[in-house]
């Protein structure tokens, strides 16, 4: 797999075919690749919400700018973050790592404070941006393995954030939108896909010292 040619390949992909689904396996690929990726400390105070039923997703068209792609689309994928965070979280965070990696508290207890401490300096909206920023970092992560696995995708900041949370709940689950990112398969019939890539040069966008 060439992933330079993948990425050239990659396009914010303007039009979807709807009788186009990605496979089982393919969507617990990007699932996985959302779990892993990386977040600052490995907190992890974002979640994905992947919607699938068209009926729950034709009124979001109208809350994302009538853009068409989030019912065209095989799935969207929704980023969200926490509407705070908790001492709990953190806490929980700790006891995870020492489950799985069998840390002593000794080492861990300092490590936790600290955070705890972070976040409690912190203001909500503080919180809010810091989580946001983790966002951002899976929105890239997830576009890379999509263009790896062949799935098309379409990053999207320009939706109402309040109305896409209304109509999923996703206040009962103490959540935010941030990001939508509807994938599947491009339909044959857009022209975008085959305009080329306008980006800078090498030498305009990398600068080596």
């Amino acid at each position: 797999m060439n992933i330079i040619k993948q990425l050239k390949w990659r396009y914010a992909t303007k039009k979807f075919d709807a009788t186009k689904k990605l496979s089982t396996q393919k969507l617990d690929v990007l699932k996985q690749a959302f779990n892993l990726t990386a977040t600052s400390f490995g907190l992890q105070t974002i979640k994905l919400i992947v919607v699938e039923n068209k009926e729950i997703r034709k009124p979001l068209v109208a809350h994302a700018y009538n853009q068409k792609q989030v019912l065209d689309a095989s799935h969207l994928l929704v980023i969200c973050l926490q509407e705070d965070i908790l001492d709990t979280d953190v806490i929980a965070y700790y006891d995870n790592i020492k489950n799985i990696r069998n840390t002593s508290e000794t080492i861990l207890k300092p490590y936790r404070e600290d955070l705890v401490n972070m976040m409690q300096k912190m203001s909500v909206a503080e919180r809010q941006q810091w989580s946001k920023n983790q966002a951002y970092i899976a929105l890239g992560n997830l576009m890379t393995v999509c263009a790896i696995e062949g799935i098309d995708s379409c990053p999207m900041e320009g939706f109402l954030p309040n109305a896409i949370d209304n109509a999923l709940q996703l206040n009962k689950m103490g959540l935010k939108s941030v990001l939508l990112l509807p994938v599947g398969y491009r339909d044959e019939t857009d022209m975008f896909a085959g305009f080329k890539k306008v980006r800078k040069s090498i030498n305009d966008a990398v600068i080596e010292i």
